[in-house]
C-alpha cells in the first residue's frame, strides 16, 4: 500500500510521536513532515518506542506542494465541513477507496497543524477531505488521535484479519451437545434435592436455564464446573437427610 501521512506544519514534536505511534499501531509506514515547528528523531523515537522502523524513513519537505508533488490522490482533514463547496467523505465511506487508490498510485493523507488545522489553500489540494463524526460540541481532535481513527478504518478496509482475541488458558472449546446434557441433567438433579421445584414446574425452570445458558455460549470447561454445582448441590442435600 502507498500511503503517505502528511503533517502539514507541526507545532509540537509530543505529536508527531503520538502519529508515529498510531501509525504503528496501524501498520503504516510512511510519514511526511512539512516545515515541523521542531524535529529530533532521537526524541521522536524516545516518546514512540520501537518505532524506529517509521522515524529512520520521514521525509521532510519545505511546503506542502513539495510533500504532494508525487501524490496521484490526495485526501485532507477537517474538524468540520467549512462553507466552501468540498467533496466531504466520513472515514468509514473513504476508507475501502484509499485502500484502492494506494495500489493504483501514491496517496497522501494530510493533516493540518494542531491550532488551526489546514488552511483553505492546503485544503484546495485535496480531492476528497475527510470529516471525523465526533460530539458537536467538542469536534476538535487531537493529532494523534485522527491519526489513529483514520488509519484504523484504514486497517480494517484492508481486510487485514486482526489476531484472534485471548482465550482463557484453561479454555477446552465450545461443549458438546452431550455435555451440556450431561450438565443440564446435574443442575435438575441438584435443585431436586433441595426442593427448588416444590412450587415451581420442573420443566419450565429448565427450559428458562436452557434458554440463558444457550446465550452465553459455554465452552468445555464451563460446562463442567456448572455440571459439579449441580452435583455438589445433590451431595450436600444427601448429607443433610443423612444428618
Amino acid at each position: 500500500m502507498s500511503l503517505t501521512v502528511v503533517l502539514h506544519e507541526p507545532q509540537d514534536l509530543v505529536n508527531i510521536a503520538g502519529v508515529v505511534r498510531a501509525m504503528a499501531n496501524m501498520g503504516l509506514l510512511r510519514l511526511t513532515v512539512v516545515d515541523p515547528a521542531e524535529f529530533d528523531p532521537w526524541r521522536i523515537t524516545g516518546i514512540a518506542h520501537r518505532t524506529d522502523h517509521i522515524v529512520d524513513r520521514i521525509r521532510r519537505a519545505d511546503t506542502l506542494d513539495e510533500a504532494l508533488a508525487d501524490a496521484t490522490y490526495v485526501v485532507g482533514t477537517s474538524a468540520r465541513a467549512r462553507t466552501a463547496q468540498r467533496n466531504y467523505r466520513r472515514p468509514r465511506e473513504l476508507a475501502a477507496t484509499m485502500q484502492r487508490r494506494s495500489r493504483e498510485g501514491s496517496v497522501a493523507l494530510v493533516f493540518g497543524r494542531e491550532d488551526r488545522g489546514l488552511s483553505n489553500e492546503a485544503l484546495d489540494r485535496c480531492h476528497d477531505v475527510l470529516v471525523i463524526p465526533t460530539d458537536p460540541e467538542h469536534s476538535s481532535l487531537n493529532l494523534a488521535q485522527a491519526v489513529l481513527l483514520i488509519s484504523y478504518e484504514l486497517f480494517l478496509a484492508g481486510g487485514v484479519e486482526p489476531e484472534p482475541l485471548p482465550r482463557g488458558k484453561r479454555s477446552l472449546g465450545p461443549a458438546t451437545a452431550a455435555e451440556l446434557e450431561e450438565m443440564y441433567g446435574a443442575l435438575k438433579q441438584g435443585l431436586t434435592r433441595i426442593e427448588f421445584f416444590k412450587a415451581r414446574k420442573p420443566e419450565s425452570v429448565m427450559r428458562v436455564l436452557r434458554t440463558v445458558f444457550g446465550r452465553t455460549g459455554l465452552d468445555a470447561h464451563e460446562a463442567r464446573l456448572v455440571r459439579s454445582i449441580g452435583y455438589e448441590l445433590r451431595n450436600w442435600a444427601d448429607r443433610q437427610i443423612d444428618k
